[in-house]
């Protein structure tokens, strides 16, 4: 049968049963298999997703209250669409096999795709939009997962598309994220900022040559990771830069102070103060503190001029918050991309582009305050939601329990019950005690002949030992809610 079925499927194959294609093709048994999920990924039990979905709620909240509307792109996009974007990081895409004819890849993060986006559907919004997504992404990433550093993990995006006066939708992100890592609460945290334009007005003002600056960013965003000694040696020994050029560029970025300090002395600097890009920038940092102050959140921030965002796309000022303890790096990051938009949308007859919309955005990083949250977890997790728990005694009463359940389902109590016809009664308590819930409704022959229930308490202990108080059905719903609302 298996030899005909073979022949069918291969006519043009010839069979020989000593030495065949068929035989050769046949898998051979994979001997130790260690059954566990792809590096970089995990499972999450019911008492993380507890957790995680609180998360995300509050995120969720904070994103609407701001008039962010949601959106969703696809896991993975065209390699088209995502090719030349990310700088050094692009190493990182996950590539598909080509399937149909289309090379294609998973996303690295949702901002490209919100761009692509925008560039495909930026008229049907006025080329307006504040948009928020939440959803998965996936890089090949050396991960460590107690710190949250995953090769799939969710990101949550907030952005605002659209030309407005300078600088006030970016204080509003700022502000955004604020707000989410406090409803979030994680702790205290600080902001570090940067300008694209002055940190590039710095390398011209060294000597970086153009074509290298990007590449020179890339290694001056490793400053969190490591030390100076070792970017430098990677500027000059990798990427081929004048040790004197590096030196220039170590002076600047290691510049410290107080946020109007810091840009005092930037401003003293003949040097810059001769580059159009430093004037530009220094100007929207000035604009930029003194929206802060107006929305309450400028002492958050801080000046870092060694902070690149090795991402290629962006061009205005860029951010990246961290914990004060500093326990897991960057916990949420973005920055200003005005040209994004425009790779998409094709050039004009004088070959700029023929679409162009300025966006801003953040980025949480949700695995990352994760691992924070559950490493700082102390009382125990109640993960099953479930208020009520109907108990038989006797007979087990299964159609009258159902019945029970379908009146607090239908007034919009979470309830459960044993999925047993006859269960034991001290296995019914113990499966109430097990998941926590607060209340029980209890039914036996005598309770169902005079219409009542009883009615117990869980959480206190005198109360849960006794036999509960009796309430009429007709009143079960009402006195339910009415003790549900001061649980």
């Amino acid at each position: 049968m298996i030899l005909n079925w073979y022949i069918f499927l291969y006519p043009d194959k010839t069979f020989n049963s000593a030495n065949s294609d068929f035989s050769r093709q046949q898998p051979k048994e994979k001997l130790g298999f260690q059954l566990k999920t792809p590096k970089g990924t995990k499972d999450y039990n019911e008492k993380e997703m507890v957790v995680r979905e609180k998360m995300f709620l509050a995120v969720k909240e904070i994103f609407k209250k701001h008039g962010a509307v949601a959106i969703d792109t696809p896991a993975f996009e065209l390699k088209d669409v995502l090719a030349n974007k990310y700088g050094e990081d692009s190493k990182l895409i996950y590539d598909l096999a080509v399937q149909g004819g289309e090379a294609c890849s998973l996303r690295y993060d949702l901002t490209v795709p919100f761009a692509r986006f925008m560039a495909m559907h930026g008229k049907t919004y006025q080329q307006q939009m504040r948009r928020y997504q939440i959803a998965k992404v996936y890089r090949r990433d050396q991960p460590a997962m107690t710190k949250g550093r995953l090769r799939e993990f969710y990101q949550c995006d907030f952005d605002i598309a659209g030309q407005y006066d300078p600088m006030i939708p970016d204080a509003e992100i700022l502000r955004i994220l604020c707000e989410a890592l406090d409803a979030l609460d994680i702790g205290s945290f600080t902001i570090r900022l940067n300008h694209r334009k002055i940190l590039d007005a710095i390398f011209e003002v060294c000597g970086v040559p153009e074509p290298a600056i990007r590449s020179i960013s890339s290694a001056v965003d490793k400053l969190d990771k490591l030390p100076w000694e070792e970017v430098q040696r990677e500027m000059t020994e990798q990427k081929g830069l004048e040790p004197a050029v590096a030196d220039k560029i170590g002076a600047y970025i290691r510049l410290q102070g107080g946020q109007q300090s810091l840009l005092d002395q930037l401003r003293e600097d003949e040097n810059l103060m001769k580059n159009k890009n430093a004037i530009e920038g220094l100007a929207d940092m000035e604009l930029l503190f003194g929206f802060l102050d107006a929305l309450g959140i400028r002492d958050k921030v801080t000046i870092d001029l060694s902070l690149a965002r090795g991402l290629d796309y962006y061009t205005g000022i860029i951010y990246e918050a961290i914990t004060i303890d500093g326990e897991v790096g960057s916990i949420a990051a973005g920055g200003r991309y005005d040209n994004l938009v425009g790779m998409f949308g094709g050039r004009n007859s004088k070959g700029k582009p023929s679409l162009q919309i300025p966006c801003i955005g953040v980025s949480i990083g949700i695995e990352r305050i994760f691992s924070i949250l559950m490493a700082r977890q102390n009382s125990e997790i109640k993960s099953n939601e479930s208020e009520v728990y109907v108990v038989s005694v006797g007979d087990g009463l299964l159609k009258e329990r159902m019945q029970i359940l379908r009146e607090l389902w239908d007034a919009g109590i979470k309830a459960s019950f044993m999925l047993k016809n006859k269960p034991k009664l001290e296995k019914q308590w113990a499966a109430c005690r097990k998941d926590q819930i607060p209340l029980a409704v209890i039914i036996g022959p005598d309770e169902i002949n005079r219409n009542e229930i009883r009615l117990k308490d869980m959480r206190f202990k005198d109360e849960s030992q006794g036999s509960g108080i009796v309430v009429k059905r007709s009143n079960m719903i009402a006195t339910l809610k009415s003790r549900l609302q001061v649980l």
